[in-house]
């Protein structure tokens, strides 16, 4: 698949490399052993669901980076979630007819190197859609600031998840993604974690 800086970005088998993703995960978004576990199911449920679409970057013979996603639902957890804020901004078309980037994380060492940028840009180039929707945490971050380089948009803001203090923005952007000109890192928000 594609090459960043000695890292090969493969196709995974999403269930099998649950764990080792959930390890990426932890480190890049900060997750502890117990959030870790109740996302473990998670992501085994994501793995069954019709469309989904997994790529992994593996440097240095190990998985450093990894990013999933699949056609969204409006009943999926997520969805029943942003749909309020994203209807109440005139964007609820959103939630038909894209591919939602579920999840997208890498090592805090490989990030700023363009890993982030290749994973989302293999994961949505295959989705066969149009548009791709994300939520990110909603800070001036190095993954807000890469999402739009690559095109992506608010198209909500401050949006609460359950059991979380932190705010999110939901973003979309058109297919494909834009080249990102070696903007930083990359890791979003917990998309479909539910």
């Amino acid at each position: 698949m594609g090459r960043v800086a000695g890292v090969v970005i493969e196709a995974i088998d999403l269930a099998a490399w649950a764990p080792q993703a959930l390890d990426v995960q932890a480190v890049a978004f900060g997750l502890t052993p117990e959030e870790v576990m109740v996302r473990l199911h998670i992501v085994g449920r994501h793995a069954q669901q019709p469309g989904v679409i997994a790529f992994g970057a593996f440097g240095g013979g190990r998985l450093i980076g990894f990013g999933y996603g699949m056609p969204n639902h409006r009943e999926h957890w997520w969805s029943t979630v942003i749909e309020p804020y994203l209807v109440a901004r005139g964007h609820g078309d959103w939630l038909d007819g894209v591919f939602a980037v579920t999840e997208l994380h890498v090592l805090p060492e490989f990030q700023g190197r363009g890993v982030g940028s290749a994973l989302i840009r293999t994961l949505t180039g295959r989705s066969g859609m149009d548009r791709s929707i994300l939520s990110a945490i909603d800070a001036e971050t190095p993954a807000r600031r890469l999402y739009r380089a690559l095109g992506y948009r608010d198209l909500a803001r401050a949006v609460h998840f359950p059991n979380t203090e932190r705010r999110y923005a939901v973003m979309g952007a058109s297919l494909p993604l834009r080249g990102a000109g070696g903007a930083g890192s990359a890791h979003s928000a917990p998309a479909n974690s539910r």
